[in-house]
């Protein structure tokens, strides 16, 4: 472990110690709680680093830095805290530090080893906590601000785009096109987010050149965080994203589930909706001017009614050409003209083209990572509902005993005894689930299920990742679960222990339905296919731990 050389710590002694309790903490900053450090400096994002006298009751240093720097920062910090303080502090050192993380408090006790400071551990920073809590109010209070006479008619809109649920049906390379020419606005191109269960959004381009440029930058070879957050800040479209309101959902449901299907099944109480604008020259806006205010709701009216006419069209696995044109209510009664005329159209060709570029980019000699296994994200649908559950007996019965079941036995097939047993269940549309059955069957079955650690670079989280290898020795990723979620972690828990109870035996089951009445609660007759497998640990297959390369790939280190 690294500590202060002799001559920094004989600096640090000279200093006057204060009979005073310092507090700090490391934690990861919220998308609202964006700090500005210095004035005209650039907004950062990543952990924020806190010390705080809590003797005095001021904050002695702030630090933001990214969320995959060591511990050092910690210590570098409060280097900052001792010599250089915010003012109106002087340098000084403390007679005791606090902190209520334990890897944090042993860093510290040996870095700090020969400066006679006493480091303890704390549950709770009761000052520290009250900042924070200011900060999360004041970025609330930045969030988007609509004006009148649109703001509780765009709300209505979005519950609306919610309940259409588009990232059931449309990847984000489907690309729909808004004809309005209004407010200077030519034409919008939508693309749909559904991030795998993740984040949920319409991003809505102004051009189309700003929409393939976006991607070309996450696709091309330098996706470090710097790179990609630059990529992020350059777009140039308006956006509408759905806040997930998780602690409502906890005690709702008595089995495991995804991440994902919570929020599919509790829509629209558990979802807020957050509007904004991205610009190259301004970077991220959410307080919208009144066209643009205007612009969004004229949009999500016409996606609404173009999804409630041609939803089922839209599941098939290829983008159909399809057009819808609509006359909607100018909400500014004192505007003309009265109703205004709006087309919506798929754009088969762009889908194509988008499609085939991320197909291009994954497949490249960068993206595959070498003599690593091939893993790959395009089998599970986007939109699909995962749940994590065990079986009962008439399901298993009704899987093996059914004709029109597909069935598949691995090498180390399910015993005929068993009466229960772990299973990942992948519910999507009807056609949907025959393109992946017949993708799984061309791939040789299901060898393996897995869950393997991963983290994304550019916002600092881990994840947990569910992964199916096929018989080619291919793997492919069906889920997230990100460590620190109550659910998700609530779901693999469970998980772990089935794998133990039942000896490693486990399957996967593909349904539809996920558009209907029964919705993240399938049917018998809802169940198309089962493949009998194993649940085994990531080392057994080789697996090291996994970066996300933005919404497209996650690359194995």
């Amino acid at each position: 472990m690294s500590q202060l050389n002799s001559f920094t710590c004989r600096r640090l002694n000279q200093l006057p110690k204060l009979p005073s309790v310092w507090e700090g903490d490391r934690r990861g900053l919220a998308t609202n709680m964006v700090l500005n450090l210095e004035e005209g400096g650039d907004n950062l994002q990543g952990d924020c680093i806190l010390w705080v006298d809590g003797t005095q009751g001021m904050v002695r240093a702030i630090s933001v830095v990214p969320s995959e720097t060591g511990p050092e920062a910690v210590v570098r910090a409060l280097l900052q805290a001792m010599e250089h303080p915010q003012n109106p502090a002087e340098p000084a050192r403390p007679q005791k530090i606090v902190v209520r993380d334990r890897e944090i408090q042993f860093f510290l006790r040996g870095a700090l080893q020969n400066l006679d400071i006493a480091i303890d551990y704390v549950p709770e920073l009761p000052l520290i906590d009250d900042i924070f809590e200011g900060l999360t109010q004041w970025g609330e209070q930045q969030s988007s601000r609509l004006p009148e006479p649109y703001a509780n008619a765009l709300i209505d809109k979005a519950y609306e785009i919610w309940r259409d649920g588009p990232w059931n049906i449309l990847s984000e390379q489907q690309i729909i096109a808004i004809e309005l020419n209004r407010w200077d606005v030519g034409t919008l191109y939508v693309s749909v987010l559904g991030m795998a269960g993740v984040e949920y959004g319409l991003l809505m381009y102004r051009s189309l050149d700003s929409l393939k440029q976006f991607r070309q930058r996450v696709l091309g070879s330098d996706q470090s965080p710097k790179n990609l957050q630059q990529a992020f800040l350059e777009q140039d479209c308006l956006f509408l994203n759905f806040e997930l309101i998780e602690d409502e959902l906890e005690e709702e449901y008595d089995e495991p589930l995804s991440s994902g299907l919570g929020w599919m099944t509790s829509a629209p109480d558990a979802i807020r909706p957050d509007f904004g604008s991205l610009h190259p020259l301004e970077g991220l806006r959410t307080d919208l001017a009144e066209e643009e205010a205007a612009t969004l709701f004229m949009a999500l009216e016409a996606l609404h009614r173009f999804f409630q006419k041609y939803h089922p069209s839209l599941e098939d696995s290829t983008l159909p050409a399809l057009e819808g044109r609509y006359r909607i209510p100018n909400l500014d009664s004192q505007a003309k003209p009265a109703l205004i005329p709006v087309k919506v159209k798929t754009l088969p060709d762009v889908a194509k083209e988008l499609i085939q570029q991320t197909e291009a980019a994954i497949s490249s000699p960068l993206a595959s990572g070498g003599p690593f296994p091939i893993l790959r994200d395009d089998y599970v649908p986007e939109g699909s509902i995962i749940i994590l559950r065990l079986m009962s007996q008439e399901w298993i019965e009704y899987l093996r005993n059914t004709p029109t079941v597909y069935r598949h036995q691995s090498l180390h097939s399910i015993p005929e005894t068993q009466e229960e047993l772990p299973i990942v269940l992948i519910q999507t549309s009807r056609p949907k689930a025959q393109d992946l059955i017949h993708n799984l069957r061309q791939a040789e079955g299901i060898k393996a299920v897995c869950f393997n650690s991963g983290a994304d670079p550019l916002t600092g989280e881990e994840y947990d990742l569910g992964l199916l290898q096929t018989g080619d020795n291919e793997f492919h990723l069906f889920g997230e679960y990100r460590v620190g979620d109550r659910l998700d972690e609530r779901s693999l828990k469970h998980w772990s222990q089935w794998r133990k109870q039942y000896k490693g035996h486990c399957g996967v089951v593909i349904a539809g339905g996920v558009t209907g009445a029964a919705k993240g609660k399938p049917r018998l007759q809802d169940l198309f296919a089962f493949f009998e497998t194993r649940s085994r640990p990531p080392e057994e297959l080789g697996l090291p731990p996994l970066r996300l390369q933005f919404a497209v790939d996650w690359e194995l280190e």
